[in-house]
C-alpha cells in the first residue's frame, strides 16, 4: 500500500513513522512534511488542492490521511471522494465539528451529549449585555471557528470578559475567527483527551491521553498548541471510558449519521472530568497535537489498515490494539513562542536524545548545510516509552537534557498531574 500524509508538524511525524511501520505499507509519502521526516518519508513539495489530488493519482496512492484541520474544513476529502480515492478525513459537512465552535455545541444541545452551558454571539452588545447579567466568574470565551487551538480566553472577571468579546467580535484577534463568539459556564474538573477511529457507523476509541496546553508550568501563561503530553491518562479510568462511549461518543456518531453527514476519520473528544461526569469541552475533526505523539507509538497493529477500513466502512474493534506502557511527550519550543517564536538556531544533541531511547518527532525545523535549525513555534517533541509513567517522564526529560539551542523553553512538569492519581490509588 502507498500511503500520503498531509502536513508538516509533530503529529504528521509521528504518522508517518507509525504508518511506515504498518506490514501493509510499502510506500510513504509526506505534503509537504519537513526535513525531520526525510528518515520514514519521500517529501513531495506540492501545494493546493488539485495538486495533491494529481499527485496522488500518478503515484497510484492507496491512502491518503489528513493532519490539519485546515484541509478538512476546506472540503479536500470531499474533492478525493469525487475521484473515487480513498481519504482518512471527515467531509466538510462532517469537519464543522471543528470548524464552528458554535456548530458543535448545538449539535450536541440537540441530541443531549453532556457539555457546559452555553450561548452564542454575534452582536457585541447582546454579548456584553449577557456577560453583565452573568454572575459567575470565571468564564470561558471561545472564538467560534479555527484559531489553531487558541481561540479559548478563560475571563476571570467580568471587565476581562467584556474587553475579549469585543477584541474577538472586532476582528482584533483570532481574525475572522472570532466575528462569532461562544460564551459558556466554567467546567471545574481535569481535562483528558479520546482519539477516536470512525468509519461513520462505529467508533472505537483510542487510549486516552492528557494534553498540556499553557505555556508555563503548573498550568500557568497563555494558551499554547500544546506543551506536552502523556498516555493513558489515569483519570480516565476503564468505568470513565464507557461513561464516554455510551453518553458522548456513539450518540454523536449517530447525530452526525442521522443528520446525513456521517463522520470518517479520527473524532478527537476533548473532555472535562467533572463531578457530575465526563462532557465535552471540545471536539476535533483529526488527530491532537500532542496527544499523536503519545497515543500512536503504544498502537500495536496496522494503522494503515485501520484507516482504510474506517473509509470503507468496515471498522471493528477487535483490529484496534494496544500495547503495555506509557508514554510522555515533553514539547521543546522555541524562544518567544507562543506569542511569536525566532528561527534559525542551531539545534544540537539530536542523536544523542535518541541513543537515550527516545524517539524525536520534528515540529518546526529545517536541515540546512547538515545541521537542523529552528523554524517555528513547536520545534520537537521528545517521546519516550516506559512501562510505568514515573520511567516514561523520567526517560522523557533524560532526552530533553540532551537536546540544545539559544532561547529553548519546555515545560518540566509534564504527566506530573498522572503520577499525582497514581500516588492517590496507592
Amino acid at each position: 500500500m502507498k500511503v500520503l500524509v498531509i502536513g508538516s508538524g509533530g503529529r504528521e511525524h509521528a504518522l508517518l513513522w507509525k504508518l511506515a511501520q504498518s506490514p501493509s505499507v510499502t510506500e510513504v509519502y509526506a505534503i509537504p512534511g519537513n526535513d525531520g521526516m526525510s528518515d520514514v518519508a519521500h517529501l513531495i513539495p506540492v501545494k493546493g488542492h488539485e495538486d495533491i489530488i494529481d499527485f496522488a493519482r500518478l503515484m497510484n496512492v492507496d491512502l491518503t490521511v489528513a493532519g490539519p484541520e485546515t484541509v478538512l474544513t476546506e472540503g479536500l476529502a470531499d474533492e478525493f471522494a469525487e475521484k473515487g480515492l480513498a481519504f482518512f478525513g471527515p467531509s466538510k459537512a462532517a469537519a464543522r465539528i471543528e470548524g464552528s465552535k458554535g456548530f458543535a455545541k448545538n449539535l450536541m444541545k440537540k441530541y443531549g451529549v453532556p457539555t457546559a452551558a452555553y450561548e452564542v454571539f454575534t452582536d457585541e452588545d447582546k454579548a456584553v449585555e449577557y456577560l453583565k447579567a452573568n454572575q459567575k466568574y470565571p468564564i470561558v470565551i471561545k472564538a467560534d471557528g479555527l484559531a489553531a487551538g487558541k481561540g479559548v480566553i478563560i475571563a476571570q472577571t467580568e471587565k476581562e470578559a467584556i474587553d475579549t468579546v469585543r477584541d474577538m467580535l472586532e476582528g482584533h484577534s483570532f481574525g475572522g475567527a472570532g466575528r462569532s463568539v461562544v460564551i459558556e459556564e466554567f467546567m471545574e474538573g481535569e481535562e483528558a483527551s479520546v482519539l477516536c477511529f470512525c468509519d461513520g457507523t462505529t467508533v472505537v476509541p483510542m487510549i486516552s491521553s492528557q494534553d498540556h496546553k499553557r505555556i508555563f508550568d503548573g498550568d500557568k501563561g497563555p494558551n499554547t498548541g500544546g506543551m506536552g503530553a502523556y498516555a493513558p491518562a489515569p483519570v480516565m479510568t476503564d468505568d470513565m471510558m464507557d461513561e464516554v462511549k455510551v453518553k458522548i461518543l456513539r450518540p454523536m456518531m449517530a447525530a452526525m449519521k442521522k443528520e446525513g453527514y456521517p463522520f470518517v476519520g479520527c473524532l478527537y473528544a476533548g473532555l472535562m472530568i467533572t463531578d457530575e461526569g465526563p462532557k465535552v469541552v471540545e471536539f476535533n475533526c483529526r488527530f491532537g497535537d500532542p496527544e499523536t505523539e503519545v497515543v500512536l507509538p503504544l498502537f500495536d497493529g496496522d494503522l494503515a489498515r485501520v484507516m482504510l477500513d474506517c473509509v470503507h466502512g468496515k471498522l471493528t474493534k477487535e483490529e484496534v490494539k494496544w500495547k503495555k506502557g506509557c508514554a510522555v511527550d515533553v514539547v521543546m519550543a522555541s524562544e518567544g513562542y507562543p506569542a511569536s517564536h525566532s528561527s534559525g538556531e542551531v539545534i544540537s544533541g539530536l542523536e544523542e536524545a535518541e541513543k537515550a531511547g527516545c524517539i524525536v518527532f520534528h515540529a518546526g525545523t529545517v536541515r540546512r548545510h547538515g545541521q537542523f535549525l529552528v523554524n517555528g513555534g513547536r520545534v520537537l517533541n521528545v517521546v519516550a516509552l516506559a512501562p510505568s509513567l514515573a520511567e516514561a517522564k523520567a526517560k522523557a526529560y533524560e532526552g530533553v537534557s540532551k537536546i540544545h539551542w539559544r532561547g529553548v523553553q519546555y515545560r518540566k512538569d509534564i504527566a506530573d498531574k498522572g503520577l499525582r492519581h497514581l500516588e492517590e490509588k496507592k
